[in-house]
């Protein structure tokens, strides 16, 4: 059973929803609710039985010093106390998407209709010294939970300080090897999309798997997840190889192979995953006779344009989800909002959600990881007892025009 969140995001597609609560909500324009908290009877007692890789931002952590730091700011004045780190005064694209973020944040706090709920925003700079010392402030300001840091190198400079009161953190993260006991990752993660894809692959029959895989950190947790995922749904892997600067030896390794093999994942972003489709190509390779495959850094302008790609399949968050978000920021601040604003957004809500329904243990272990999850605005997400996160995702096939869902979102999540 789904009880919403209700953080009133106003849109036309569905009428007014209702949140999980006796107050009465004020009247207003044709509205949905943008994220839910699916939960189970022991937690109320009311039911019956959400890619962009931080590649970018990341770089931008090692480039130019950070500005001087902004000032602590308070959104809300509930009596539930929330960290939110953010690198407000990084350079280039850290502080670009740290500003999205806070405004995302604001964001869904003002359309949950005050929430009894008071963000704490600090800046971090973009460091791990900048991390502690704006954690260390919300720790001492009374916050129950810090949402952030957006980078894998602060996080644990906060989680040094946040398991010694035991409090829980909500990263933005998508460095899976900083997950961990109270240390939760809100991210896209690489196995999520690796996990729909080769699922998916395998329900459509396709039993054969070939991949091509950069040979860096992100191949790296990609190969690991496809031959798991492979080797849980039966399949075998015939061809595997992985490339650095040059393409093309792995290419024609990989390309020799695939007469044996009945799809192909190619896992990188817009201009490389092209051109390692490119190098494929001309090592003989024919993909019109094989099904490709990719996770969501396919999502990308580049591979829609590529002929070679056309028809591939690829993981993502439902883009519904995230054009309706757009829609709402861009009419309230003027602007686009980077992808990942969406888990500064989702987060606040679901701190807002549990304020409101949970009680004492709102942000305890139990709860957060209650294994029936929680729907965002990228779709199904919940944590595992690891930190790690699990997200319920879209198939998308590559078109001209963009991508276009084959299979939708999971409405619940399996056992």
């Amino acid at each position: 059973m789904l009880v919403p969140f209700d953080p009133k995001a106003p849109t036309s597609e569905a009428p007014t929803s209702e949140a999980p609560t006796s107050e009465s909500q004020p009247s207003g324009a044709t509205r949905r609710t943008a994220i839910g908290l699916i939960i189970s009877a022991p937690l109320l007692g009311a039911c019956a039985g959400m890619q962009q890789s931080f590649s970018q931002l990341s770089s931008s952590q090692a480039q130019a010093p950070s500005g001087p730091p902004q000032q602590p700011l308070v959104a809300g004045n509930g009596q539930v106390k929330v960290g939110l780190v953010l690198p407000l005064s990084a350079s280039g694209n850290a502080g670009v998407a740290a500003l999205s973020m806070k405004n995302s944040a604001e964001m869904a706090l003002a359309e949950f209709q005050n929430p009894n709920v008071q963000l704490l925003i600090k800046d971090d700079g973009g460091n791990p010294q900048g991390a502690q010392q704006s954690t260390q402030q919300a720790l001492d300001e009374g916050a129950e939970i810090i949402l952030g840091p957006l980078f894998a190198l602060s996080v644990p400079a906060t989680a040094q300080l946040t398991r010694t009161r035991g409090v829980s953190v909500i990263a933005f993260s998508t460095d899976s090897s900083i997950a961990g006991r109270g240390v939760y990752l809100l991210s896209f993660l690489p196995e999520s999309d690796v996990n729909r894809i080769v699922e998916y692959s395998a329900s459509i029959g396709k039993r054969s798997f070939a991949a091509l895989l950069p040979d860096n950190a992100y191949g790296n947790v990609v190969e690991a997840a496809f031959k798991q995922a492979v080797g849980r749904k039966g399949g075998r892997v015939v061809a595997f190889e992985k490339y650095g600067a040059d393409r093309a030896a792995p290419a024609r390794a990989v390309a020799s192979s695939l007469g044996t093999a009945d799809a192909l994942l190619l896992a990188d972003d817009g201009d490389a995953v092209v051109a390692a489709a490119d190098a494929l190509t001309g090592a003989g390779a024919n993909l019109r006779n094989i099904q490709l495959l990719g996770t969501g850094l396919w999502d990308n302008p580049r591979v829609f344009a590529s002929p070679a790609l056309q028809g591939g399949l690829f993981a993502a968050p439902d883009p519904a989800g995230f054009r309706a978000f757009s829609n709402r920021y861009r009419a309230k601040y003027g602007g686009e909002p980077v992808r990942t604003a969406t888990l500064a957004y989702d987060s606040v809500a679901l701190v807002a959600a549990l304020a409101r329904t949970q009680g004492p243990t709102r942000f305890s272990s139990d709860v957060l990881t209650n294994p029936s999850g929680f729907a965002g605005i990228d779709g199904l997400f919940r944590f595992r007892a690891d930190g790690t996160n699990e997200r319920g995702l879209a198939v998308m096939r590559v078109g001209s025009g963009g991508g276009v869902p084959v299979a939708g979102s999971p409405k619940s999540f399996g056992a």
